[in-house]
């Protein structure tokens, strides 16, 4: 039996690596674009609304290029630091709040639909939040916050889930088979950002609280599924995920700090809690007989 290697979520064995090779070899003037669609055309790989997951394809696409195991045609344009790097060109103003958070509600949350809230929103992660702004992989939500006078007060994106965690996974008690099936019924909170000069007392767990009875929903209006848990991963040396307790998330516990393709057994990148919302029963939900929207 061949043995795959895990990119994306899915299996690439060297059988696929030979077809993605045929394919390139045998359309020399074709754009990463449209080899990803083709691709997933092939193996018709699609999300639950039957749209082309084009976006992952070329995700993995490009981890195998950086692995020499193919050899992609140069990129169109550069895509994703091509976003942060002009989001700094103009820094997003907004005004200094200083209120009680009874004093600001209603507060809205909008869903980023427009080309123009799109770089509103890479702008406020590139200039104000520590990880920056690179964009997300496959089906993610994005959302900007407003108070009852449409001031900004900051943005949340969620998108796809670790492949594999430990202590989430333990939590969940599920097992291979299930996790494959289960994956697409977590969002990660990858980004969740208050502007800096933003000082209201509680505002951070009441909008995990808001969005917490939404996400589910516009998930599903987006790609045809509903979401059964959300997860984030907080860094120890910088947080102590305090919103995330005060919103009723569980600590599920920690990372290792090791990366996927870590040899040494040294933490390699920063350790981090990791935080769970269950939106439904999740054993039901996230193994088999359960996945029904």
């Amino acid at each position: 039996m061949e043995v795959g290697r895990k990119i994306q979520g899915r299996t690439v064995t060297d059988k696929d690596i030979k077809t993605i090779q045929s394919i390139i070899k045998s359309n020399p003037t074709w754009h990463r674009t449209r080899i990803s669609q083709e691709l997933c055309q092939l193996w018709n790989w699609r999300n639950d609304t039957g749209k082309l997951k084009d976006i992952a394809a070329r995700a993995m696409l490009r981890k195998l290029d950086k692995e020499n195991l193919i050899d992609l045609p140069a990129p169109v344009r550069s895509a994703n630091n091509t976003y942060r790097y002009q989001s700094k060109q103009e820094e997003p103003k907004y005004q200094p709040i200083k209120e009680r958070l009874s004093v600001i509600q209603p507060i809205r949350i909008t869903q980023v639909k427009t080309q123009e809230q799109a770089r509103f929103f890479r702008a406020l992660l590139s200039h104000f939040h520590y990880l920056g702004y690179s964009g997300p992989v496959g089906e993610n939500l994005q959302y900007l916050v407003y108070d009852c006078d449409d001031r900004i007060l900051g943005c949340l994106l969620f998108g796809a889930p670790a492949w594999s965690v430990a202590c989430r996974d333990r939590y969940i008690g599920w097992d291979e088979s299930n996790r494959r099936k289960g994956l697409s019924r977590i969002a990660n909170n990858m980004r969740f950002l208050i502007l800096p000069e933003v000082k209201v007392p509680h505002l951070a767990s009441h909008l995990l609280g808001k969005i917490s009875r939404r996400v589910s929903v516009d998930w599903k209006d987006k790609y045809g599924h509903p979401i059964a848990l959300l997860e984030t991963y907080v860094e120890n040396n910088r947080f102590r995920g305090t919103c995330y307790k005060a919103a009723n998330w569980v600590k599920a516990g920690e990372t290792t700090g090791r990366t996927r393709n870590h040899r040494t057994g040294k933490p390699k990148v920063p350790i981090k809690s990791v935080w769970l919302y269950p939106l439904r029963p999740l054993y039901h939900t996230l193994t088999s007989g359960g996945l029904q929207s």
